[in-house]
């Protein structure tokens, strides 16, 4: 009776222990995936690499006073935190709420964005206006997006065309766009580095592929100068996309035809415009 029992003792302290890992470590990872891709991100990491830094000098070199100051320092560090990312974590509970809400969002309400994007960008396209409109994927793009205006508006056809019209403040900057809503306009997105791109595109289409290197978004580029329509994923690009081909990348991107993990998502929408960019090459070439 007192092994069982004993026994018993051990396997709940052993449950006991692996859900507090399992939370700490749900909890730790939630807030890394949530500083990723902010400005946040930088200053903890910097803050953190200091303090590690400073705590093995003053213990290698027996500087009791200031080993002492670090040790306090880590208990008063998380007041610090909330004060000074008290921005970060209150978008983090709206984002949170926002999120619970689009778990019950369908197939219906990922079609109409679909229909929404493709329109918006066929129409700028027939009238040559120059266009970028990046998705967000599982990689935040806050950093990014405070580069321009935030909207935080309902995504629709009429709000894009009027972003991007000549003569409209914002026009030459970039798009954001999270779920079905325009999250910033305005933007200013990274520049592709590769000469690959360099040597041919303009500005707009370096800064479609550039941000899709940084990230996981989805850029949609549309020429100026040609109207054609471009996509680009990780850092390829696929030129002169037609309606249906956009609307199949899109439908990929967004996991409207099946169910699949995001990770295959991701991947099968990378070998279509891995595919596509190909083919555009040797149109290009003949």
């Amino acid at each position: 009776m007192g092994t069982a029992h004993l026994l018993l003792e051990y396997g709940l302290q052993a449950l006991r222990t692996t859900t507090e890992i399992g939370i700490l470590a749900f909890l730790i990872y939630s807030v890394l995936l949530f500083l990723r891709g902010t400005r946040a991100a930088t200053v903890l990491a910097g803050i953190t690499v200091m303090g590690l830094v400073l705590s093995v000098v003053a213990r290698y070199l027996g500087l009791q006073v200031i080993d002492w100051l670090l040790m306090k320092m880590w208990a008063v560090l998380a007041i610090s935190v909330l004060v000074i990312f008290q921005p970060e974590i209150r978008r983090a509970f709206a984002e949170f709420g926002s999120r619970q809400g689009q778990l019950f969002a369908g197939a219906h309400r990922r079609r109409e964005i679909i229909e929404e994007l493709l329109d918006a960008v066929f129409a700028l396209a027939s009238r040559k206006t120059g266009a970028l409109i990046a998705i967000e994927g599982d990689i935040g793009m806050r950093a990014i997006a405070e580069t321009g205006t935030l909207l935080d508006a309902r995504i629709s056809r009429e709000l894009l065309a009027a972003i991007f019209h000549p003569n409209a403040p914002l026009h030459d900057g970039a798009v954001v766009v999270r779920g079905d809503r325009v999250l910033a306009a305005g933007c200013i997105f990274p520049l592709t580095q590769n000469p690959q791109f360099s040597r041919h595109l303009g500005t707009r289409h370096r800064a479609g592929v550039g941000v899709t290197e940084e990230t996981d978004a989805v850029a949609i580029i549309v020429s100026e100068e040609t109207g054609n329509v471009s996509i680009a994923y990780l850092g390829r690009l696929a030129q002169r996309v037609d309606r249906p081909r956009l609307e199949r990348h899109l439908s990929n991107y967004l996991g409207r035809n099946k169910p699949a993990t995001v990770r295959t998502r991701l991947e099968g929408l990378r070998d279509q415009i891995s595919r596509a960019a190909e083919s555009g090459d040797e149109q290009t070439e003949s």
